[in-house]
Parts: C-alpha cells; sequence; structure tokens
C-alpha cells in the first residue's frame, strides 16, 4: 500500500468509524425510547437489557453501515478538496480513479461485512427481538429457541391432512401434544391421531408418536377402531408411521415473516413449499435476492458519494451534500417500493430486490464519469 493510500484511508476510517457509531447510538436511544417502560415495569436488570441490545447489535450495524459510508466519505473527500489536497494529488499525475482506489475497496469490505451480518445474524436478530421483549416482559431466565411456534394448526394441501400441535420445535424435529387428522375424499375425518409428542426422523422419514391413541371412522362417521399406547402399561408407548411426506419445519413454516428469515430458512421454505402458487412465494424469493442487494447498496453508496465529494468550492460542498443525502433518500423510498412490489407479486422477485441498487450504481457511475474527465454535474434549476 502506498503513503497516497494509507493517507486517504486515515482521513476516512475516523468519520466512517464515529458515523457508524452515531447512528447505531440513535437506533439504541429510539429502541430504548420505545422499550423503557417495559423494561422498568419487569424490573429487568442491567445485564438483561445490556443482552437483548447485544443481540440487536448485527440489525443496527446493517441499518448505520450505508450512511455511515456516506456522510463519512462525504466529510473526508470534502474537508480534503477544501485544503486543496485534491488538486494536489491531481497535479502530481494522480487521475480521480486512482485516488478513490482506497475507497473503493472500503465500500467492498464494507459490502462483504453486510453479506455476512444479513445472511443469517441480521434476519435473526430481528427476529428476536420480540421473543426477547416478551421474555424479559414474563421474566422467564431462557428465551425459546428460533422457529418455536405455539398453538399452531396448519392444514397439509397434498396430504388433506390437518395438524394441530401445543408447540412446534423445527430444530429438535419435535412437536408436543399433538392432534392429527386425516381427511377423507368428502372432508369429513376418517383417521385421528393423538400424540403427548410426536418425533420426526429425517433419515428414515418417519414419524413417532408417543404415549397416543388412533381412532379411525367409516364412511358413516361411526367408530370402527382404536388402537390405543398412551399408558405404560400398554405393550408400547409409541406409534411409528412412515410415508408422510409433512415434516416439523413444513408445518411451522406457514407463521414465519420472510423479512425475519435468513438465507437458509428461505431455500428451506421454498423447496419445503414448492407446490404453493407463486403469489404466496414472491414475497420470500423477493427477500431472498435482498438478502444479498441490500448490502450490494452500500458499494453503490460509494459510487455516489465519491464523485459528490470532491468539490472545487465552498458553496459547492454544500450543493454535493445536500445532493448525496437527497438522492440516497430517494433510493431508500425507491427500494421499499419495488420490495413491496416484489412482495406483492406485481413485478418479479428479482425486479424488486435489484432495481433501486441498479439504479443508484448507473446514476453514481454517471457522476463519477463528469467528475473523472473535469466536466461540471447537471445542475438543477427550480426558476425554471
Amino acid at each position: 500500500m502506498r503513503i497516497l493510500d494509507r493517507y486517504v484511508l486515515r482521513n476516512f476510517i475516523e468519520p466512517f468509524l464515529l458515523c457508524v457509531a452515531a447512528f447505531i447510538g440513535l437506533l439504541l436511544i429510539a429502541d430504548l425510547f420505545d422499550n423503557a417502560e417495559e423494561f422498568i415495569a419487569a424490573k429487568a436488570s442491567f445485564k438483561v437489557v445490556a443482552g437483548y441490545y447485544v443481540s440487536q447489535m448485527p440489525y443496527f450495524i446493517l441499518l448505520s453501515m450505508p450512511l455511515g459510508l456516506l456522510l463519512g466519505m462525504l466529510y473526508c473527500l470534502s474537508r480534503m478538496s477544501r485544503s486543496n489536497e485534491i488538486i494536489s494529488m491531481l497535479t502530481a499525475g494522480r487521475s480521480v480513479l486512482r485516488i478513490l482506489a482506497p475507497l473503493f475497496a472500503c465500500g467492498v469490505v464494507a459490502t462483504a461485512v453486510c453479506m455476512w451480518l444479513n445472511y443469517e445474524m441480521a434476519p435473526h436478530a430481528n427476529a428476536l427481538r420480540k421473543a426477547n421483549l416478551e421474555r424479559i416482559r414474563k421474566g422467564a431466565k431462557k428465551a425459546d429457541q428460533i422457529g418455536v411456534v405455539y398453538a399452531h394448526l396448519v392444514k397439509d394441501r397434498r396430504t388433506d391432512r390437518i395438524w394441530y400441535a401445543r408447540r412446534i420445535r423445527p430444530s429438535q424435529n419435535g412437536l408436543d401434544d399433538v392432534h392429527i387428522s386425516q381427511l377423507g375424499a368428502d372432508g369429513k375425518p376418517r383417521t385421528n391421531w393423538y400424540a403427548a409428542s410426536a418425533i420426526y426422523n429425517p433419515r428414515n422419514r418417519t414419524w413417532v408418536l408417543n404415549y397416543g391413541r388412533m381412532v379411525s371412522f367409516n364412511q358413516n362417521g361411526d367408530v370402527s377402531e382404536i388402537r390405543d399406547w398412551s399408558s405404560k402399561t400398554a405393550e408400547r408407548q409409541f406409534e411409528s408411521i412412515s410415508g408422510w411426506s409433512e415434516t416439523p419445519q413444513r408445518l411451522a413454516s406457514s407463521t414465519m415473516q420472510p423479512k425475519q428469515m435468513s438465507v437458509p430458512d428461505i431455500n428451506d421454505y421454498l423447496s419445503l413449499n414448492s407446490d404453493f402458487p407463486a403469489a404466496q412465494l414472491a414475497p420470500f424469493r423477493t427477500q431472498w435476492h435482498d438478502r444479498f442487494a441490500v448490502p450490494l447498496s452500500c458499494l453503490a453508496v460509494v459510487f455516489i458519494a465519491a464523485p459528490l465529494g470532491i468539490v472545487y468550492s465552498r458553496r459547492a460542498v454544500l450543493a454535493s451534500v445536500a445532493g448525496s443525502i437527497f438522492i440516497f433518500f430517494m433510493f431508500l423510498m425507491t427500494m421499499y417500493l419495488f420490495l413491496a412490489l416484489g412482495d406483492g407479486g406485481h413485478v418479479p422477485p428479482w425486479v424488486g430486490a435489484w432495481v433501486p441498487d441498479i439504479l443508484l450504481f448507473l446514476i453514481g457511475t454517471y457522476l463519477l464519469y463528469l467528475r473523472s474527465t473535469n466536466r461540471e454535474f447537471p445542475k438543477l434549476s427550480f426558476s425554471k
């Protein structure tokens, strides 16, 4: 790394870290202001509250990174421009792109960090927020695992089986207090299973119903058979059933929110529910693309801030900062608009996730071209 690169990085890293820390602090204060009454009512200790905010940190960092890059880069470049350091570098034979190379490298690193966070950690932090708040309200010592579902009723469309479970534990392949009803062609129950628990074995795709009973009905709705394995005195205390296509993950997937699911979670949902209508799968496919599009906005922000941060007069500094912030917030509005269109199935999922980034890259590339060729930026005249 050359002396020029180290100098540019040193001027950028400090304001960037300060901006990221400031935005994280604002998010913490805003969230604390919203939940302070609940923390006080639950008499939560400092350790419990701190643990709650530590679990939210990946999500806060993901939100703060693009704005930190934008403001940190604007401050760095505008300060170097006011002191004529940029002009000195240009007169020394360095091009605009060569001067900005370390900042683009920082954008790539920030994109990689956000990609790592948004792959699994940030969505899970968002999903745990409600569960952790509920735990603090109840004073529970231990939070439930991610994905645990309570009092869930679901019908499998392919098998015409209705499942009810007091609790579904997808990570442990277990259900508690289960009632399963197999419907006939006329929509009436043909066989009911009742069990204290049900365990799914993914290796041989077998369900084991513990301490339960099976009741079969004939065409007239009368009981035709009862098989009981609910007591310790019975010959056995479990019933093994194979050939069922349902899994705990598929049963619990109907309660999942796509915005709170990681990339592996979304992949599992799409593979388990591939028979669902396209409109029902659209939010999950859009969010899958969004997991990779959001981190890339960090690099797109660099393309906007880099050319607008290089200015040659004090008056231009204010205009560049205002223009950068305006473009960034227009990008946010466009991102939420296209995400809503993608979730609703009005546009293809990849369009809903990637179009805002593509537009930001095109605008940034055009502005960078103008700055590198020493051309004036287009001016917007409100009087005209």
